[in-house]
């Protein structure tokens, strides 16, 4: 892996620590520009709102409407006129003045003109943006407690409050107005931000510088020690020799180194285990491929198994779920004219499965070649299976013994599955005989025969539940129904292409899910004498 990725994890978190002190400084100085501004505001409210009621309180209201009116001038005017200016000299006020407020205009009465933009005595003015609303507050004493911003071409971005004067009778009757330039603030403003960002800057760099050679020194170069072991770890995994990591930081990555050093212990021998595992996994197939070589060389595989027979035709298949399996079929010659055709599925799967099978098969063809009747052999071969059963297992047998110049069948069913007989020019069909119990159950259980008489042209059909209870993903049944219907399109096909046919067929239905059981098939066609009879 070393290489591939984009960053390392310093710069991960140099990155990071960027960000983060970004976001710092973008908010720490939010937080403070907002509260320097405020104070400041409030410090220059208070100032303005000082020197405009100190105004309001010396200033003669009974006189002030007088001089509005009559643009009178005599000492008194010029003393407050003095004072006004004297203020405003000595202050950080911008405009101080005397106005009296009416529907849509102001008239001037006294304007502090140490400065440019200073009103006539009588020099009317229309109102400022809001500064209507503002002056009737003030004369209802409803006096606001910061001042009010107001930007406009003419007198810039100033803050201006209003303070009452009031005559002898206590009637409000003109307004001292103090405007204060907002520019100063917002200089003082600037500075103070350059200077508190600056000093953030500052302190995140040095914190950043010692955060980095914390980092390198405590997490990064240990983890890249940590990355060189356990590649050296990887490359002699298979090797005795022991790798001690060498880090000591008290702190979860020597712990981690620790367990590091434990799991290569572990690893070493979970690999020994493992390949002694496989060795004996190796061992254990290629015995079952023997076991699977030497259980089909049990079944009779070569076909045509009777060529020089014209009577009848034979064609079986057995394919089993696991390496060996327990269905088996078997048919063999007992006299040149008597023919068994057995099939059977034991209880269970794999190497038991096939052990009993391989018992069972041979029990069953024993006794046969001894000249007994089917009720014989399977009452036989039943009480030779129960003894030592200890496993407790069983087999369905279906045994049928075919007289060949007549064409009768004198078979048993020991609780296999029901055989299907299709007459010369007819359907297959199932025959619902009566079934017996399992071989290997009970020892004294009773078995009847049965018969079944073939014509030329008519074929037998024997196989396992592994046909009709093959299961799809969706847990459906292949089912005893499309059995028949794939029998009956094949009717014409030879026995190979018939059981070829229906195994596709299965194989079709169940797609990806596994075989669950055993799948046998046998198909007996019987011809008769073939001197006067054909084949159908």
């Amino acid at each position: 892996m070393k290489g591939k990725y984009r960053f390392s994890l310093i710069k991960k978190t140099v990155v990071m620590f960027c960000v983060l002190s970004l976001l710092l400084i973008s908010t720490v100085s939010a937080a403070m520009s907002y509260r320097f501004w405020e104070s400041k505001k409030e410090e220059y409210s208070k100032i303005a709102y000082s020197y405009a009621e100190t105004a309001a309180r010396i200033i003669n209201g009974d006189t002030v409407l007088d001089y509005a009116h009559n643009n009178k001038k005599d000492q008194y005017y010029d003393n407050v006129l003095k004072y006004l200016n004297l203020a405003q000299k000595y202050s950080s006020i911008l405009y101080y003045y005397v106005f009296v407020p009416y529907d849509d205009h102001i008239v001037y009465v006294w304007d502090a003109d140490n400065y440019e933009g200073a009103c006539e005595q009588g020099q009317k003015e229309e109102y400022m943006p809001g500064g209507k609303k503002a002056s009737e507050a003030a004369m209802n004493d409803k006096l606001s407690t910061s001042m009010k911003m107001t930007k406009s071409d003419k007198y810039g971005y100033i803050g201006s409050v209003y303070y009452p004067i009031k005559n002898s009778k206590g009637e409000s009757v003109a307004l001292v107005g103090v405007d204060i330039s907002m520019s100063d603030i917002q200089n003082q403003f600037r500075s103070y931000i350059t200077v508190i960002i600056g000093v953030i800057i500052t302190i995140v760099t040095i914190f950043m510088i010692m955060f980095y050679i914390i980092v390198r020194k405590g997490i990064v170069n240990p983890l890249n020690k940590l990355n060189k072991y356990t590649n050296s770890m990887v490359k002699n995994i298979d090797k005795k020799k022991d790798v001690v990591i060498r880090i000591n930081t008290g702190d979860e990555i020597e712990e981690l180194a620790g367990s590091f050093e434990q799991m290569i212990v572990e690893v070493r021998d979970y690999i020994t285990k493992l390949s002694e595992a496989t060795k004996e996994k190796e061992r254990i197939k290629a015995d079952l491929d023997v076991a699977t070589r030497i259980q089909t060389s049990m079944l009779p595989c070569i076909f045509p198994a009777f060529p020089e027979r014209d009577e009848f035709e034979i064609f079986a298949t057995m394919d089993p779920a696991k390496e060996v399996g327990g269905d088996f079929y078997d048919f063999y010659m007992i006299d040149d004219d008597h023919i068994a055709i057995t099939i059977a599925d034991v209880s269970g799967k794999g190497v038991p499965a096939a052990l009993f099978m391989a018992i069972s098969k041979s029990v069953l063809h024993s006794n046969a070649l001894l000249g007994m009747s089917p009720k014989e052999i399977i009452e036989t071969t039943n009480k030779s299976l129960c003894k030592n059963n200890m496993a407790s297992m069983f087999v369905t047998v279906w045994l049928g013994i075919l007289e060949i110049s007549t064409g009768k069948i004198t078979a048993v069913n020991a609780g296999h599955e029901y055989p299907v007989i299709m007459k010369a020019g007819g359907n297959y069909e199932y025959l619902k005989d009566k079934h017996g119990m399992m071989v290997g159950a009970m020892d004294f259980a009773v078995y009847k025969e049965y018969e079944i008489q073939l014509e030329p042209g008519d074929r037998l059909f024997l196989y396992t539940d592994g046909v009709p209870e093959a299961t799809n993903a969706e847990n459906e049944m292949y089912g005893m129904e499309r059995e028949l219907e794939i029998l009956n399109r094949c009717k014409n096909d030879t026995p190979t292409e018939t059981l070829s046919h229906i195994r596709a067929d299965v194989d079709a239905f169940v797609k990806e899910a596994p075989q669950f059981d055993d799948l046998t098939m046998l198909i007996l066609y019987y011809n008769g004498d073939t001197n006067n009879n054909e084949r159908c």
